[in-house]
């Protein structure tokens, strides 16, 4: 497993984060989702993201049990929080910060997470008030780092130059894949220029660039495609999408690897990237993932691959 240092942080992570979206204590029944986070951490991810949003509290909760008794130093923790936990608890105020930081902890069975996140930008909180308690959250030792998740540029500049020296982002979460690469104009060129690490999430398109989805068959019972959250993936779920996922067969075939590992293995390889967050409900899932970052690709591979999917990704 490579491991990479998280922006100017100090923090070194695994190239592959193990996701919780949508799946521990959730999706996924408690037993396996604890087979997962032993088969992450057994395979060298020692890297986890989870959100206060995720089951509102449940997956946080079923992290802070799942780790329980394993030495903190073992693992590096990031949550978030934006999103609405009840009707008046939502948003990045510096009473919710305080909040919902605490709650957070006290669900993850920790005093401190490694990586404190804005799931979204809060329109309806100043900037500066929310900058602020970010930076109280660090010198109070809740959190020893702070990151955002799909800021605009502008945004994320404005927060650049409120930011104490000793408490700035050091890392953003956009969505980011072969088939979705909107944060290469502006996102990723900014974060490089203020050393801000790239963890990026949904690094396969929701499953797409798996190739379990072909064009013209109708969608597999019970996979994520068919759920309620689907919403996410409808734009890649047209057949001049999925005919092109399958023209990268040979590319992966070539370099001995699946598409999966293939499209794990690309992202990773491009500029300001620090881990893909990789979500699994099997082991097997979670072992399969993890080799894609120690593959040595042959850079044309690489490039081949971004050239078959040059004309129906969106940029």
């Amino acid at each position: 497993m490579q491991y990479r240092q998280l922006g100017d942080s100090g923090i070194e992570v695994s190239a592959i984060c193990l996701g919780s979206w949508l799946t521990y204590g959730v999706g996924v029944d408690d037993s396996a989702g604890r087979a997962c986070v032993d088969a992450s951490l057994d395979a060298g991810i020692n890297f986890i993201d989870t959100a206060n949003i995720y089951g509102r509290g449940a997956a946080e909760s079923f992290l802070g049990d799942a780790l329980k008794g394993r030495p903190r130093d073992s693992y590096v923790l990031a949550t978030k929080l934006f999103f609405p936990m009840t009707d008046t608890d939502k948003g990045l105020s510096a009473a919710q910060v305080a909040k919902q930081i605490d709650a957070s902890l006290t669900r993850l069975r920790t005093d401190y997470v490694d990586l404190y996140q804005c799931h979204r930008y809060d329109p309806d909180t100043p900037l500066e008030e929310t900058m602020e308690a970010l930076s109280q959250v660090v010198r109070s030792g809740k959190a020893r780092a702070i990151g955002f998740s799909e800021w605009a540029p502008e945004q994320i500049e404005a927060a650049l130059a409120l930011a104490p020296p000793n408490v700035k982002f050091v890392s953003s979460q956009p969505q980011y894949s072969l088939l979705y690469r909107r944060a290469e104009k502006k996102v990723i060129p900014i974060s490089i220029a203020n050393d801000i690490g790239q963890i990026v999430w949904s690094p396969l398109a929701q499953g797409v660039l798996s190739g379990k989805y072909l064009p013209g068959v109708a969608l597999p019972e019970g996979s994520r495609a068919t759920s309620d959250d689907a919403h996410f993936m409808q734009q890649f779920l047209t057949d001049p999408v999925l005919e092109a996922v399958q023209r990268l067969k040979p590319v992966a075939d070539k370099a001995g690897c699946s598409l999966a590992q293939l499209a794990i293995a690309w992202v990773l390889a491009q500029p300001g990237i620090t881990s893909a967050i990789v979500g699994a409900s099997r082991p097997d899932q979670l072992r399969e993932t993890a080799r894609a970052a120690d593959l040595a690709i042959d850079p044309a591979s690489l490039a081949e691959a971004a050239a078959i999917l040059e004309g129906v990704r969106i940029s």
